[in-house]
């Protein structure tokens, strides 16, 4: 198995960015009085999921990749948590919220499994 060189080449990279870009394209359609508060916020939990991602992956020592890694983890539960609020205010329908939430914790799913990894490493 060759080594990958590039967070780019990593399959939770790729679908934490799926997952920004499936809120990004929701929340334009959303009350123009959630901009500044529950679209901003997820939108910056969503983007986080990715951007730790690729920041741990940046890292020298695998204590501080799965630091990230753990912020990527905090940042899939505020947006499962936000995608319940949006829910319960009526801007989403149930449909999209459970494909959505199945998606993040299928990404937390296998961030975890990469920690567990990287612990084997150590």
């Amino acid at each position: 198995m060759d080594k990958i060189k590039s967070f780019r080449e990593l399959k939770i990279w790729s679908l934490g960015k799926d997952i920004v870009l499936e809120i990004y394209e929701r929340t334009k359609i959303f009350p123009k009085e959630e901009l500044f508060s529950l679209v901003s916020q997820m939108r910056r939990s969503a983007i986080s999921i990715p951007s730790n991602i690729a920041e741990g992956f940046s890292r020298y020592h695998n204590k501080e990749y799965r630091q990230f890694l753990f912020h990527a983890l905090g940042s899939c539960s505020e947006l499962e948590t936000q995608l319940e609020i949006c829910y319960d205010l009526k801007y989403i329908e149930n449909q999209f919220k459970t494909r959505l939430i199945e998606k993040i914790q299928f990404e937390s799913k296998m961030i975890r499994n990469l920690i567990k990894k990287l612990n084997l490493v150590d």
